[in-house]
């Protein structure tokens, strides 16, 4: 990762991308930096993700709530001032959102697996 210097993001001015859920859409803003994603994403109600992820990320939810659910069944229900983290390659998680959800999400080099 380069070093990055002092920044302030205006999310208001990161353009909004939409992608299509298995159901619902997710809508994101993407700031870039090498090595480092940072994203604010926004899915709609019934949004349920049409793949299993196996990337890191730190997911903080800032408004909302959705549910992580893991390949194994097992399901984690997320609320308002929640964060999950984890590395590349530990787990196979996707998202669903019964009433839509606003979170911040991370990742990047520093969660590849070693």
């Amino acid at each position: 990762m380069s070093n990055i210097p002092f920044s302030t993001i205006d999310w208001s001015k990161i353009e909004r991308v939409e992608y299509p859920g298995e159901t619902g859409t997710a809508i994101w803003q993407t700031i870039q930096f090498s090595g480092l994603r940072i994203r604010l994403v926004e899915y709609s109600p019934g949004y349920l993700a049409d793949h299993w992820c196996q990337k890191g990320h730190i997911v903080h939810c800032l408004e909302g709530e959705f549910v992580s659910e893991l390949s194994d069944d097992t399901r984690f229900l997320l609320t308002s001032k929640m964060t999950y983290i984890v590395s590349d390659n530990l787990s196979s998680h996707r998202s669903f959102s019964q009433n839509g959800v606003k979170l911040l999400i991370i990742d990047g080099d520093f969660l590849k697996d070693q």
